[in-house]
């Protein structure tokens, strides 16, 4: 077991031992790696600090604590790395709304934050990580499509449909919505939202929401309640694999509520499996 040390705020001088950390797991760290690509690791360029646990000169855990608290472990350094994290979370205080990532890496940091910033709204302990690297099983909806900057109005309220129905409340409550709406518009404008417009009306979409060279997760899954039941999800998401696998990523990924059946049958109908177990603590 690794021994427990304090974890510091990491700069430039660590990107390569964050990337060769978080390539241990290029799926599970799919998060963590796109923004590292993107923008480094020094806290200014990320917008948030990257805490990192080293034992010795090897890094065995980071933990980015931004809007989202973001953990990642490799094998065996979880405990000590929830513990590391943990404190200094505490001293910095409750500033996500989330913390999200692998589940051995979340749930025991959420174990020994809880006495501070429980209760949560929601503990989703057990999220199956499913994975395609291949083609769909199922025949991808043609009608699926990157959506336009012009359509950002109309794909609006189906996004604001689609986050109150997943996380219970609404990205409204927050600024009127603006930081959400810019969320929103960043993705059309990079060409990763995708949706089945039809006469104005949002029947499908998804986002893919995080992206680095060897992975993306696809989030944001939604069908409009009144074309459910019809294999729209199938064929959509289907649309989304294919799309993604040839223009962004080779690999697909996305996380589902292990209650949710119906969405775990429809993304096994597609050809994901299972290659790991995510959890969210929800605010």
């Amino acid at each position: 077991m690794l021994r427990s040390s304090p974890a510091r705020v990491l700069d430039a001088g660590d990107e390569d031992a964050v990337r060769e950390l978080l390539a241990t797991d290029p799926v599970g760290a799919c998060m963590l790696a796109g923004r590292v690509e993107t923008h480094g690791t020094a806290t200014a360029s990320l917008g948030a600090p990257l805490w990192g646990l080293y034992a010795g000169r090897r890094l065995e855990a980071v933990c980015l604590a931004g809007a989202n608290l973001i953990p990642f472990a490799r094998p065996g350094a979880e405990r000590a790395a929830a513990t590391a994290f943990a404190d200094r979370a505490r001293r910095a205080g409750r500033r996500c709304s989330t913390v999200v990532g692998p589940a051995a890496a979340v749930l025991p940091l959420w174990d020994l934050l809880a006495p501070y910033w429980g209760p949560a709204r929601e503990v989703r302990a057990q999220q199956p990580l499913l994975a395609i690297s291949g083609a769909a099983s199922v025949p991808a909806e043609p009608r699926v499509r990157p959506v336009r900057t012009e359509e950002l109005d109309t794909l609006l309220p189906a996004a604001v449909a689609m986050f109150t129905e997943e996380v219970g409340v609404s990205p409204l409550r927050v600024d009127g919505g603006a930081g959400y709406r810019a969320r929103v518009a960043e993705m059309v404008h990079a060409g990763h939202s995708l949706a089945w417009i039809e006469r104005g009306e949002v029947l499908f979409k998804a986002d893919i929401g995080a992206v680095s060279r060897d992975a993306c997760q696809v989030q944001g899954v939604w069908v409009s309640p009144q074309h459910r039941g019809q294999g729209i999800g199938q064929r959509g998401t289907a649309a989304v694999v294919e799309y993604a696998r040839t223009a962004i990523a080779p690999v697909v990924s996305l996380y589902v509520n292990d209650y949710n059946r119906a969405a775990r049958t429809a993304y096994e109908r597609v050809g994901f499996q299972q290659v790991g177990t995510y959890a969210s603590i929800l605010f």
